[in-house]
């Protein structure tokens, strides 16, 4: 075994943060770990809204995107013999993200500076600096770029 056996990388499925899955799969080739895909699905930005919005329907488009995203790792990873395994789950994004590298041993996390454009872009600018802050496991950050 490598040094690292278990590699988190979260995505929100865009295509910027594809360099950091990317480089998360290519350290898993070398040190033989399996990767394991996380989406966090932060439905508390989404408690604002009226009830008259359809919830029903905002939710399962949220985990339609989820599964796609945590999807393209998995082909990644299929490409390269790699393990993956994914997960889906709620909350606050980089308190999910560093509850779930602890409670499943990883040695790793993987993830972009930011993914998707505007006020996202911020806001997942804030959860990369917030995993950093919070993770007992070592974080490395890719700096990732929209795709236009």
């Amino acid at each position: 075994m490598g040094m690292y056996d278990r590699i988190l990388v979260p995505t929100d499925g865009s295509d910027g943060v594809e360099r950091a899955v990317r480089h998360a799969v290519d350290l898993a080739v070398q040190h033989g770990a399996t990767v394991h895909a996380l989406y966090v699905v932060n439905s508390a930005s989404y408690a604002g809204m009226p009830m008259e919005s359809s919830w029903e329907g905002i939710d399962e488009m949220l985990r339609g995107d989820a599964e796609d995203a945590v999807s393209l790792v998995e082909a990644l990873g299929d490409d390269y013999e790699v393990p993956v395994e994914t997960a889906v789950i709620d909350g606050s994004p980089s308190a999910e993200i560093v509850r779930y590298a602890e409670a499943n041993d990883c040695d790793l996390i993987v993830m972009g500076t930011h993914g998707r454009g505007g006020i996202d872009r911020l806001l997942l600018g804030s959860v990369a600096e917030k995993v950093v802050r919070g993770s007992s496991v070592p974080v490395l950050t890719v700096r990732v770029t929209d795709a236009t």
